[in-house]
């Protein structure tokens, strides 16, 4: 091999390994999005327990005025449980949710309300989740009916009921967005 080529050779290599080192120096670099878990959705996400509260969100027009609890309670264990909220001044609803099935506080379950929202629509509010003898705070977003898909959850009615519709059939999957 004479210089000429061998000199070629030398730049061709050094050009692919500046062009591998490029390509692999990203993740390095930037942190990877997939190692970080969120909820893809306006609510949030906790667990309780054998309780997953997926997408959960209020739903009000102001921070004293009612407020209606959204998203879903899958139970994963062989007994029913009841899964209590607890809001500012005292707001308080009650969610029952079946053995190994999961509940959607949506159009079709009777409503979930708090009796005041808590926080001004776009602010986190915090509220006390408890079952049985499991309990946490979460700050839950408050949201109003300015998009289509809340506007029909916003409360009528001040007085505090809960009674969702739930599903005898455990499911592992996620539940679906609010309003979509």
């Amino acid at each position: 091999m004479n210089p000429v080529q061998r000199g070629k050779l030398a730049i061709a290599a050094a050009a692919i390994g500046v062009g591998l080192l490029s390509v692999t120096g990203c993740g390095f670099v930037n942190a990877q999005q997939t190692t970080h878990q969120y909820s893809a959705s306006d609510g949030i996400k906790a667990d309780l327990g054998s309780l997953q509260l997926r997408n959960i969100l209020i739903v009000a027009s102001g921070e004293n005025e009612p407020g209606r609890v959204i998203g879903a309670v899958f139970n994963s264990s062989a007994t029913d449980a009841t899964l209590t909220m607890s809001g500012a001044n005292g707001a308080q609803t009650e969610i029952p949710v079946k053995a190994n099935s999961e509940t959607y506080l949506n159009d079709t379950a009777d409503a979930a309300i708090l009796s005041t929202a808590g926080v001004i629509p776009g602010g986190l509010t915090p509220i006390t989740i408890r079952s049985g003898s499991d309990s946490a705070t979460v700050n839950v977003p408050v949201v109003d009916g300015t998009l289509p898909e809340y506007a029909k959850y916003l409360p009528t009615t001040s007085s505090p009921t809960a009674t969702p519709t739930s599903t005898s059939t455990a499911t592992t999957a996620e539940a679906p967005a609010a309003g979509h």
